[in-house]
């Protein structure tokens, strides 16, 4: 609902720009959101949010604008044919991108996940695009590579794979999975995914998120972490070359900035893009 919420800033203002994301709730999420056009309440909202995690209200539409760009930026120059959404949530990004609306795209999810997008965007749209494939999947216990092409991915087109906020949730074997998944993508294809600090998820380093670790690693909902230097040669182990490697203080200065706004950074949370060699 962050993204929906956003879109009640002035556009100047706004960090990200989504008309179709206040167009997915319903009943109390869409009272809310047609009340945050008010100033104090959207402000309230942010404020809350960061609160429970320092950077929370920036972090999750930076890294968003950030996958935006990449994939525009990637269908225009590198002739991608495929796009791959793995835990998209209720992500627009393949339903309001011009450029991204040719292209046959699978959007991968848990099945309640699934279930509740497409209905979403349906209401939303009156109809669910053809090119947009819905996969549902149980992440820890199916193979990816199978389900995918149950559902008609060959895996040998250029793909821009999307992998946003998913890794902290799988534990090392789910983790280790999905790299050789990605391992088979053709050269050519491009990968853009966040993951947490491992020194987070050890608790060796909290970044003044307290409250965070207490709620997601100690409550056991986030498993997996990197260290931001070992990165690009665990990538280069399953034949990806790392293009940038970045921390949300940098997209701060890239997308927070030119809106005027002062938000907080979320450190514990890092972006990866890389290319398939």
């Amino acid at each position: 609902m962050t993204v929906a919420i956003e879109q009640s800033f002035p556009k100047n203002q706004r960090i990200i720009n989504d008309d179709l994301a206040p167009l997915l709730f319903g009943g109390l999420n869409r009272f809310w959101i047609k009340l945050s056009k008010m100033a104090l309440i959207r402000n309230g909202f942010v404020n809350l949010t960061e609160r429970f995690m320092t950077g929370g209200w920036s972090g999750f539409l930076v890294r968003k604008r950030y996958i935006d760009e990449r994939l525009i930026e990637t269908i225009e120059k590198h002739k991608i044919t495929s796009v791959v959404n793995l835990g998209a949530g209720f992500d627009t990004r393949l339903f309001r991108l011009p450029k991204a609306q040719n292209i046959t795209s699978w959007e991968v999810d848990q099945p309640e996940n699934i279930k509740a997008k497409q209905k979403a965007i349906e209401k939303a749209l009156g109809t669910f695009p053809s090119q947009v494939k819905q996969v549902s999947i149980n992440f820890i216990d199916q193979d990816i590579g199978n389900i995918l092409k149950q559902k008609g991915y060959t895996g040998t087109d250029k793909t821009f794979f999307i992998w946003e906020a998913v890794s902290q949730y799988l534990d090392e074997s789910s983790i280790k999975k999905m790299f050789k998944f990605f391992s088979k993508a053709p050269t050519g294809s491009y990968l853009a995914f966040t993951y947490v600090l491992k020194d987070f998820i050890e608790g060796k380093n909290l970044y003044g998120q307290k409250l965070m670790y207490k709620k997601a690693v100690k409550g056991n909902v986030w498993h997996s972490g990197f260290n931001p230097k070992e990165i690009a040669s665990e990538l280069k182990n399953y034949g990806w070359y790392l293009i940038e490697e970045l921390g949300y203080e940098e997209l701060n200065n890239r997308y927070v900035k030119l809106t005027g706004r002062k938000l907080g950074v979320m450190e514990l949370e890092r972006i990866v893009f890389v290319e398939k060699l």
